[in-house]
């Protein structure tokens, strides 16, 4: 298994259908060996079920069901513990990120990257339908994790990153920003970030709020305190941007 990409779901089955055959049939058309695994949290509406069918169907789909919402970094580590693939993703489930952009990601993965990040705030990335109050904390947080990593987009839910990475690796983030954890605590020599235009959900709320703000805050705390004790021993990662895919 090439590729295993994870998505922890809660309250999501109006559109998970519809992305995980998306997801599917990229790989067959471009012959990714690949699989997918949700990750749900006793999602009240029904999206554990959804995802029970799916694995039905497709034995290339896994579903791994939590009791109640315990965090998402928690769900992405253990839908990593459950893939199979030497290189692991995650995305959301409301199609805010393209499934048509994997196989470029992938593409940087075999070439020299341990992680492609998937970003907003490169040269060709962008979001749509935001409200200027989001827009502006989404850069705000960006902004404040700079002097942790060169990636621009540091809190992009949209990732793929070698398994040797992840190994090992202490995660702390309970909240949204798994990628930022990895990126400083993981085991990464090259970070690539590669543009796609955000597409904020159709369907659904999100799930930022003020309560995953405060838990942002005090991960990114926790993080200066890591770099801070661990600087000699972990230096950082060699960085580049791509343009965006033809």
């Amino acid at each position: 298994m090439e590729l295993s990409v994870v998505i922890p779901t809660y309250n999501e089955r109006e559109r998970l259908t519809e992305l995980v055959h998306a997801i599917t049939s990229i790989f067959r058309s471009v012959g990714i060996r690949g699989e997918v695994i949700v990750v749900d949290d006793n999602s009240p509406d029904g999206t554990g079920e959804v995802a029970n069918q799916l694995a039905q169907q497709d034995d290339d789909v896994k579903v791994v069901h939590r009791p109640g919402k315990l965090g998402l970094g928690s769900a992405v580590m253990k839908g990593f513990s459950t893939a199979q693939g030497d290189v692991l993703g995650v995305m959301d489930a409301d199609f805010g990120h393209p499934p048509a952009l994997l196989p470029h990601m992938l593409k940087a993965i075999r070439k020299d990257a341990d992680v492609v990040v998937a970003s907003r705030y490169i040269p060709g990335g962008s979001t749509q339908g935001w409200p200027t109050s989001r827009l502006i904390m989404s850069r705000l947080g960006c902004h404040l994790a700079r002097p942790l990593t060169p990636v621009r987009d540091a809190t992009s839910g949209f990732f793929l990153v070698k398994r040797d990475v992840v190994h090992n690796t202490q995660i702390s983030a309970a909240g949204f920003k798994i990628c930022l954890d990895l990126l400083v605590r993981g085991h990464a020599h090259a970070v690539v970030e590669l543009p796609y235009v955000f597409a904020n959900r159709l369907i659904g709320e999100s799930k930022m709020n003020a309560h995953e703000t405060l838990r942002y805050l005090r991960q990114l705390g926790n993080l200066f305190v890591y770099r801070l004790l661990t600087r000699r021993d972990h230096p950082q990662p060699s960085y580049r941007q791509l343009p965006p895919p033809a």
